[in-house]
């Protein structure tokens, strides 16, 4: 079942042009010329329930409008877009029952109060039961590590400690969609772990469909098992993450450290890219051979102590994905 229907969906602004110098200064006063920016540019995917995805792009690509219309804060200019099986705009307040959003940039919680006192108006803000609330609390405090700091001012705290209470309180009103904007960013390594395996429990144990947009390929990896990416308000990959590395990592990085100093070593399928005497590392192209083939044939030849092979992490799939659409960008605009 689709909790989120997105068909032929386009946002265009439009904008005011503005003359330079005092010359167009006092022509804007008499002519008004606008020119129109398209954000999203006739976007079609579905979202089922219990589905986790992470929503990607470049900065300027149209994340952050397409999230708003979903979340019914902007209008589509055309195109079909229905969440929860309403339009969003049309029904923003029935369906911010039904979903949860934090913004890594933007907070929800109240500065000078205790983070306690901040869940309490969130109680009934939404009107929830008691049994419901505690259920929920106790949920996100255990998980989330957050009882320690619940009776200190939310100025107090520290930017990973907000954030697992951002999230805890888009959580206690039982979402059926949690929107992700950023949540792990400017965080350690402990605490972005911490967020990931809740987030992850979330959308495994409670069903929660989850919209991630991030520039952390790692959130995406622990996370989601889909991704949508768009690049100048076009969708240019919606697929699993497995699926995109297969398709784009096909680069390996091999380490070996030899006994002794081999020398100059030339082997088919693999390309050498640092020499440090008796450590080298090659460059492995997937082929009609393997990785563990081509160093077979070097460990017949040469003295090979010890070998490891590194696949391309996905930060590098997506940097590969982003210069195919680069060049292919500039491509059209020299044929144009």
């Amino acid at each position: 079942m689709s909790i989120i229907e997105v068909d032929g969906v386009t946002k265009t602004y439009r904008q005011y042009k503005r003359f330079p110098g005092l010359l167009g200064s006092v022509r804007s006063l008499f002519t008004r010329q606008y020119v129109e920016e398209t954000a999203v540019r006739d976007i079609s995917f579905s979202i089922g329930e219990g589905e986790a995805v992470g929503y990607l792009g470049p900065n300027g690509a149209g994340k952050s409008t397409m999230i708003k219309m979903m979340t019914g804060i902007l209008v589509p200019t055309s195109g079909s877009l229905r969440v929860l099986g309403n339009i969003p705009h049309e029904k923003r307040k029935q369906n911010s029952r039904e979903m949860g959003v934090v913004f890594g940039q933007r907070s929800q919680l109240w500065w000078d109060l205790p983070v306690m006192d901040s869940f309490d108006l969130h109680k009934y803000v939404y009107r929830l039961p008691e049994s419901q609330f505690r259920s929920n609390l106790d949920f996100c405090t255990e998980l989330l590590s957050m009882s320690s700091f619940m009776q200190k001012p939310v100025r107090q705290l520290s930017l990973g400690q907000r954030m697992r209470v951002e999230i805890a309180m888009s959580l206690l009103h039982e979402p059926r969609i949690l929107f992700l904007d950023e949540p792990t960013i400017g965080l350690d390594v402990i605490a972005k772990d911490q967020i990931r395996q809740f987030l992850r429990t979330v959308n495994e144990e409670k069903k929660v469909s989850i919209i991630l947009t991030t520039h952390d390929m790692k959130d995406i990896e622990a996370i989601c098992s889909r991704m949508i990416v768009v690049n100048k308000g076009n969708l240019v990959y919606d697929g699993s993450v497995s699926h995109l590395r297969n398709q784009l990592g096909n680069e390996q990085r091999v380490t070996i450290d030899f006994r002794f100093d081999p020398g100059t070593i030339e082997t088919p399928g693999l390309t050498l890219i640092q020499d440090n005497g008796v450590r080298k590392t090659f460059l492995f192209e997937r082929s009609h051979t393997t990785v563990f083939e081509c160093v077979s044939r070097l460990a017949a030849q040469y003295p090979v102590e010890d070998a490891s092979i590194e696949t391309e992490d996905i930060d590098s799939v997506i940097r590969k994905l982003y210069q195919q659409l680069d060049q292919k960008e500039r491509e059209r605009r020299e044929i144009g």
